[in-house]
């Protein structure tokens, strides 16, 4: 059992709800809660289950329990007073044989130990520290648990005390006769019976004549949640004595029981298998929570990371049919590929005379090479931009839709860089795309290795052939309408015609495909690393779907060997 919880405890704790999505909140309650107790109480009494008896004083504000811890041991222990809240730092009082039972941090390991008397609580935290007096009033095997109020005003005594109560092997209610139906304690009474937590409610405060009436009254309602075996002590009310006590008789019954109790070993063995089989019993629903929550994070993110890499796979696409449908073949490059090739005469006669293009094409490659610098600075640029638009679309895309799914709008607010490209992408770009150029010059060296070949790439230069290359790579024209069709036409007829005169058509077609692939390949390549800045967000939540199971795993190995 010690092992199954332990893992139990562990898949827990891995079990990070990150992501603000909705009721959240509450499953993260519910998971600090479940480790607390764990932590708190479940491991460590079944680690130790002849460890004393830990009974926790709580209740709502005013009830009177710092007074009533006191008069149990006839000593000022806890501080009590008009002011409120005043149980700020939690103090556990236990006989001086039991002082190794909770020095260390075997209970409340959350909570650092302070030991002595009541002091000044300066520099102290309620919160984080523990308090431990010895006192030989009470009997070994049994210790007292002075918590912080369940409705105090102050939020983190609330919380304190919820977790002190999940700690105890009994719980030492104490209500009043103005208080005993308020709304809160009742909450908390119904989590103890629905957990089996052994319970004593104390009465305090009661005007004599009303005690019969109350403590029935009172009784019926225990019995209606389940706890009609929690035994009730009434305590009339009545002056302090001088040293701020409950008079010793209205005190006897309620101490005589607690002297019973520690001394009898095997009636605090019934009281903590009972609370412990509860609070065992409690976790199944509680870790149900919890892995649901789990999963929905874990499903929240797989929707994020689906909504980026769909973003950059159709950035990608996009890019593919740009550089495949004649979309580069537009303005600026057209008209440095008809400076290139001669005049705008020469050009326009390229559709309607294929013959007298030949006759152009041997005359230029016999000729002085063109110059192809623009042109290729006119393609580097429209390849440059088709890839930067492209990205840009994917991360306009990309946070939109994040800011549409659940918890994807506080990872945009904690990455606000996400909202663009990174700022080093147009070097990037540029940088990639002069390499994809030398690429392609690759391409025509090793094609034109022969000597008649490498006469014909050199009339027209190699930068020349380079370019030409790059122009028939994206010379299909299904992205063009009107007299556009005509004109890129017109350019892939002719950059084809003046490379199958050079390499032959097959090897043509074969570096065309290469070289757009090549380019295709770069850009996936950069998208990718675009992409990767959504994963690396979506990692720092530290969220998976193989925990939320793993939690499932654990919760069911404890419920097999309870």
């Amino acid at each position: 059992m010690v092992g199954a919880v332990s893992t139990l405890r562990e898949r827990v704790d891995e079990a990070q709800l990150t992501l603000d999505l909705p009721g959240v909140e509450s499953a993260r309650t519910t998971r600090d809660a479940l480790l607390h107790q764990l932590d708190d109480y479940v491991l460590p009494r079944l680690r130790s289950l002849d460890a004393p008896l830990l009974a926790v004083v709580g209740g709502s504000t005013g009830a009177g329990k710092s007074t009533l811890v006191n008069s149990i041991v006839d000593a000022e222990v806890s501080q009590s007073g008009v002011l409120r809240p005043t149980t700020t730092i939690p103090v556990l009082v236990h006989h001086p044989d039991d002082e190794k039972w909770f020095l260390d941090d075997r209970i409340l390991p959350g909570l650092s130990r302070t030991r002595g008397a009541r002091a000044t609580d300066e520099g102290e935290s309620g919160s984080t520290t523990l308090r431990l007096i010895t006192s030989r009033s009470l009997p070994p095997g049994m210790a007292l648990l002075d918590a912080p109020d369940i409705d105090s005003v102050v939020s983190a005594n609330r919380a304190l005390a919820g977790q002190l109560l999940a700690a105890a092997d009994l719980w030492l209610f104490v209500t009043t006769a103005a208080r005993y139906a308020d709304a809160v304690p009742w909450d908390l009474l119904r989590q103890a019976s629905d957990r089996g937590t052994a319970i004593a409610i104390v009465l305090d405060r009661v005007p004599p004549e009303a005690m019969a009436d109350i403590r029935s009254h009172l009784a019926s309602m225990l019995r209606e949640q389940g706890l009609a075996t929690a035994p009730i002590f009434g305590i009339p009310e009545a002056e302090l004595n001088p040293e701020g006590r409950l008079p010793e008789n209205d005190v006897a019954r309620l101490r005589s029981w607690l002297t019973a109790l520690a001394s009898d070993a095997r009636a605090r063995a019934v009281i903590v298998r009972q609370t412990l089989a509860g609070a065992l019993a409690s976790l199944d629903d509680r870790t149900t929570v919890v892995v649901d929550a789990a999963t929905a994070q874990a499903d929240a993110v797989t929707e994020l990371g689906d909504a980026a890499h769909t973003a950059y796979d159709d950035a990608l696409e996009d890019v593919e049919q740009g550089v495949s449908d004649g979309t580069l073949l537009r303005g600026e490059v057209l008209a440095r590929w008809q400076e290139f090739v001669g005049t705008g005469e020469f050009f326009k006669q390229v559709e309607s005379t294929v013959s007298r293009v030949r006759d152009r094409i041997t005359a230029a490659i016999k000729g002085q090479p063109a110059p192809s610098g623009d042109l290729g600075e006119a393609l580097q640029s429209g390849v440059a931009a088709l890839i930067t638009a492209q990205a840009q679309g994917a991360a306009a895309t990309t946070v939109r839709r994040w800011r549409q799914l659940p918890g994807g709008d506080a990872l945009v607010a904690a990455h606000p860089d996400l909202a663009k490209p990174s700022a080093d992408l147009p070097q990037r770009i540029e940088r990639m795309v002069r390499d994809w150029q030398g690429e392609v010059l690759d391409l025509v060296r090793n094609e034109g290795k022969d000597r008649r070949t490498t006469a014909r790439v050199a009339a027209y230069g190699l930068n020349g052939i380079g370019v030409i290359l790059m122009l028939v790579a994206f010379a299909h024209t299904g992205g063009l309408v009107g007299a556009e069709v005509g004109i890129a036409g017109g350019t892939a007829v002719l950059a084809q015609k003046v490379l199958e005169a050079i390499f032959g058509d097959q090897a043509v077609r074969e570096m065309a495909r290469k070289a757009r692939l090549a380019l295709i390949g770069h850009v996936q390549t950069l998208y990718a690393e675009e992409q990767a800045r959504y994963d690396e967000a979506l990692a720092g939540v530290d969220v998976t779907k193989d925990r939320a199971e793993r939690l499932a795993d654990a919760a069911a190995a404890v419920k097999a060997v309870r």
